[in-house]
């Protein structure tokens, strides 16, 4: 070998021993875009699922990973706007929990993975083309099962066998749930004989104490209330609202029967959020969004706080109890 091209490769090898940093370039860290329509304490429980499904696979805060958190405060106007603000700062990946906010997003971007933690019904909401095959920039898992809304009817039925007039509680925010009352709901109730009223709050700035005034007035003996971003993030005022009106109400997660509410029906969200975490890894791996299979819920948890029957001077159905997958004492 010529002797100088030698001594080269030996000055060059030396170089890089005394400054490594010159050598080696900084490994990116990953920016995730997390947008919410509610707050931070609306939920903390489904953030940190969703945290720690990160730290499953290798990720952790600020040291890895970055996340750019923001939250709608119950706003659904403020949703464009965040989005905005999330692609201008060129993260990775946006995170959104529902097609109301997932909407918001795919306007803001249609270059940018976005990934669904609870999704309603994505194909109805014209995010994606199919559950196995999404294509665009969407993917994630959803919530949406058509045949809940007549199964939580059946079962607060059951503990209110007297009762002939339901109400459902929604808030008008551009969600499935009104499709799934119409679709579902006034089916089940005729089933059951029973009648069933549609209660919806605008937002912004919510009526919820009128809405209740309504539920009186009518005389509705129980209530189903939903999982659009607007009642959740009114849930703590809506279940002091249940209380004091003393209507049976069951719930769509098990958050509201964790706060007071008397029963719960529906998938396990916060293991959602958790495998959530999943999709993000494929994607930082090198996955197309678009290639990613969007999962269903394949279960489904009835919660039941006996405490809260106690004090609505109800008796929960042994059968019912037998069933439950967590009696609150």
């Amino acid at each position: 070998m010529n002797r100088k091209l030698v001594l080269f490769l030996v000055a060059v090898s030396v170089l890089i021993c005394l400054h490594p940093g010159e050598a080696q370039q900084p490994k990116k860290v990953p920016r995730i875009g997390y947008l919410g329509a509610d707050s931070l304490s609306s939920n903390p429980g489904r953030v940190e699922a969703f945290r720690q499904g990160l730290r499953d696979f290798g990720y952790v805060e600020e040291k890895n990973i970055h996340i750019e958190y923001r939250y709608a405060d119950g706003k659904s106007e403020r949703l464009p706007e965040l989005a905005e603000e999330l692609v201008r700062l060129k993260v990775d990946i946006l995170v959104v929990p529902s097609s109301t906010v997932a909407r918001a997003a795919k306007k803001a971007t249609a270059t940018i993975p976005i990934v669904m933690t609870s999704s309603g019904d994505p194909i109805g909401s014209g995010l994606v083309a199919s559950l196995a095959r999404p294509g665009g920039n969407v993917t994630g898992l959803y919530q949406f099962s058509p045949e809940l809304f007549g199964k939580r009817l059946d079962l607060l039925k059951e503990v209110v066998p007297k009762v002939s007039r339901f109400a459902f509680l929604n808030g008008a925010d551009g969600t499935a749930a009104r499709t799934e009352f119409e679709d579902q709901g006034k089916v089940a109730a005729k089933a059951l004989g029973v009648q069933i009223q549609l209660v919806e709050v605008k937002a912004p700035n919510p009526d919820i104490e009128g809405a209740f005034r309504v539920m009186v007035k009518e005389r509705i003996g129980a209530l189903i209330t939903s999982s659009s971003p607007t009642t959740t993030f009114h849930r703590k005022k809506i279940l002091q609202l249940v209380e004091q009106s003393r209507i049976p109400a069951m719930h769509p997660e098990q958050e509201w029967a964790n706060a007071g509410g008397l029963m719960s029906y529906g998938t396990n969200v916060v293991d959602l959020y958790r495998r959530a975490a999943m999709y993000v890894d494929k994607i930082l791996k090198g996955a197309k969004p678009g290639d990613l299979p969007i999962e269903q819920p394949t279960k489904f948890e009835l919660i039941v706080n006996l405490k809260t029957a106690k004090a609505l001077g109800l008796t929960i159905p042994p059968s019912l109890l037998q069933r439950a997958d967590e009696v609150m004492q």
